[in-house]
């Protein structure tokens, strides 16, 4: 192990472990906003044909404002953890009580999107706008001004530009590595974060779904895998969940469990996302190579 290989975290930490917490609730496709169709990402995986309300996926979806956000938020505070909230912006405009609590607890709100809806079609005019209003509301309602972003899974070639000229300094939509990296093409820098999938929440939601308790020894393999790779090098592990989805009582302890296991090592970093890459881009400027 080399001095210079752990220096590159805080305190000479092994892992930097990422909390992200997903608020999309308020924000997904629905007749009521004049969307197509509605939102077809359902627990029960039920994808309707027809263009009609979805009364009963959109009160699943409300269940993680009303009662899944507050177990959420009092776990991140027991165990002290400051984690990235990547919110599409009409949500916390919707969840007021949320916001102000995100704020209070000295969170991250990184944008997803101005509402959780793909962006993957936009034409440039159209998606420069989306970016835009999702930056002026977080802002007016936190306080601060997102600077990270993270899309509905599909962005477009034009994204990363987008979000430069926008003054974005860090940008998601990547799973290929476990560490950040720089994207300069261009001209002007950006610095990936990326985020992870596998370990997800989400895998609790879509077929075929994990148990809490697989998904709970899933993120402990992951988590203790980057631990010990991190005695040699140092590592990044993103954890991202879901107000609707963790925030269930069936599955809110696997997340507990998860969080006192962390706490358990020394020599972790947990941070956010934006702390993370304000690090990274002071120890690893662009133009470097590690």
């Amino acid at each position: 192990m080399t001095g210079l290989a752990r220096e590159r975290w805080p305190n000479n930490a092994r892992l930097a472990l990422s909390v992200v917490v997903n608020v999309e609730e308020g924000s997904e496709q629905s007749i009521a906003e004049g969307d197509r169709g509605p939102e077809p990402v359902d627990e029960l995986g039920v994808v309707l044909k027809r263009p009609v309300r979805n009364y009963g996926n959109e009160s699943n979806y409300l269940y993680g404002i009303k009662a899944g956000g507050p177990r959420v938020m009092r776990l991140l505070a027991e165990h002290g953890i400051e984690a990235t909230f990547t919110a599409a912006a009409l949500s916390l405009e919707r969840a007021p009580e949320l916001a102000r609590q995100i704020v209070a607890g000295g969170h991250e709100v990184c944008a997803h999107g101005w509402r959780w809806v793909h962006q993957f079609n936009m034409d440039e005019t159209t998606e420069r706008a989306f970016i835009a209003k999702a930056v002026e509301s977080i802002g007016r309602v936190t306080g601060a001004r997102p600077v990270g972003w993270l899309s509905r899974y599909l962005s477009t070639a034009n994204t990363r530009r987008l979000l430069r000229e926008a003054g974005f300094t860090y940008h998601m939509d990547d799973y290929s590595d476990d560490l950040p990296f720089w994207d300069e093409a261009g001209g002007t820098p950006i610095l990936v974060m990326p985020y992870a999938l596998d370990s997800n929440d989400m895998k609790m939601w879509t077929a075929p779904s994990l148990t809490p308790a697989q998904w709970l020894q899933y993120a402990i393999d992951s988590f203790d895998w980057l631990y010990r790779e991190g005695a040699e090098a140092p590592k990044m592990m993103s954890l991202g969940v879901h107000l609707r989805i963790i925030g269930r009582p069936g599955r809110i302890g696997a997340f507990e469990r998860f969080l006192q296991h962390a706490r358990r090592h020394p020599h972790v970093w947990i941070a956010t996302r934006r702390a993370i890459a304000e690090h990274w881009t002071r120890i690893e400027p662009p133009g470097s190579k590690r």
